[in-house]
């Protein structure tokens, strides 16, 4: 299992937190500290859909231009996320072939499972 985010992330942390006392082992990227390649986030677009993992409630969302925010596509979406992180919403996770995004400790437990 590949865990990516932000350290600091308030969810990130709780994702972290139920995986350790689950026992569950992980392999963590930060993908602020250690980026992330373009190809990687394409899978996860093919896997999950560019709508999934853009986090339009965040801050860095809400600093996007009305312009920018209001004629966002799959292409504009990509160069935004693979520009700044930190708008991708947090974690996602690979584990067995697939592609899961957020954290929700019923949904990791049926996951992992």
């Amino acid at each position: 299992m590949k865990l990516y985010g932000i350290r600091n992330c308030d969810t990130v942390k709780k994702a972290r937190k139920w995986l350790d006392e689950q026992g569950i082992s992980y392999e963590f990227h930060d993908f602020k500290k250690d980026g992330l390649d373009g190809a990687r986030l394409s899978q996860w677009e093919k896997a999950v859909g560019w709508e999934l993992l853009l986090n339009r409630r965040g801050t860095t969302w809400r600093k996007l231009s009305d312009e920018v925010r209001d004629t966002i596509s799959a292409q504009s979406a990509h160069d935004i996320m693979l520009e700044n992180t930190s708008i991708i919403k947090r974690p996602v996770v690979e584990h067995e072939g697939s592609v899961h995004v957020g954290f929700n400790a019923n949904d990791w437990a049926t996951m992992i499972n």
